[in-house]
């Protein structure tokens, strides 16, 4: 089986944690990275404040395969993320030489001054690559393994596409459904029982509520056919003895 590549988000922005803001590249990330066999570990919302990014950045990409970043790098003062990663990775933070050029030909094709907050956008840790922006031009950054990415969800789903070919994927996880018509205080114990004896799988419990009755969706995931297989004969096995028993 191919190694298991993992990854983790930090969203950056005090516009997610007070509400204005409502995040959609949470769930766009962790299907794409689903998608491809990756499996997003964890995610942490974090303020427009230096320390904290410096904090979850080094904590996440000591911890994961990849770490993603959305939010931060835009033109105005409290777009500190490039300046705070450069901080976790200990090198400066400057105008990258590609990104200026390209910011600066696209605001004279367009007639519009290339202010210094526009300048902002082509500033990145120093030996940082480029992340292709089609969008609005202005690039995120890869640097070591965390990518930086705009928190405008057409902007981040555009560079998460840029990124995704470049990254190591691993086995993808599949995933078979049983409908179990108990509720969960029924099938606690037994399926408790189910997971411990097949520990290369993992089965979540989704409890429902329809017409008055109470009922389970019970999901089995595994990188193994076979393992998940195993696991949905024994579930189906405990729901046929509850059954004769009832």
């Amino acid at each position: 089986m191919a190694d298991i590549v993992t990854a983790a988000m930090i969203v950056i922005g005090d516009e997610i944690l007070s509400g204005r803001t409502k995040d959609k590249n949470i769930g766009h990330l962790a299907d794409m990275m689903t998608g491809v066999g990756i499996d997003l570990k964890e995610v942490r919302i974090v303020p427009d404040e230096e320390d904290e990014i410096v904090a979850a950045v080094n904590a996440l990409r000591a911890r994961y395969t990849y770490v993603f970043t959305t939010g931060g790098i835009g033109p105005t003062h409290d777009d500190i993320t490039a300046d705070s990663v450069s901080k976790a990775f200990g090198v400066p933070c400057e105008y990258e030489p590609r990104a200026y050029a390209m910011l600066e030909a696209n605001y004279a094709s367009r007639g519009m001054e290339f202010s210094e907050a526009r300048k902002r956008m082509a500033r990145m840790p120093r030996g940082a690559d480029l992340i292709e922006n089609p969008v609005s031009v202005a690039p995120g950054f890869r640097i070591g393994n965390v990518h930086v990415m705009a928190g405008v969800p057409s902007i981040f789903q555009a560079m998460l596409d840029n990124v995704v070919p470049s990254l190591t994927t691993g086995a993808k996880l599949l995933s078979t459904t049983v409908q179990c018509p108990y509720g969960e205080g029924t099938i606690g114990g037994p399926l408790g029982e189910i997971q411990k004896a097949h520990p290369d799988t993992i089965i979540g419990s989704y409890p429902k509520y329809l017409d008055g009755k109470f009922w389970t969706e019970l999901v089995v995931r595994s990188r193994s056919q076979e393992a998940m297989e195993r696991a949905r004969a024994d579930i189906e096995a405990m729901l046929s003895e509850i059954a004769k028993a009832a």
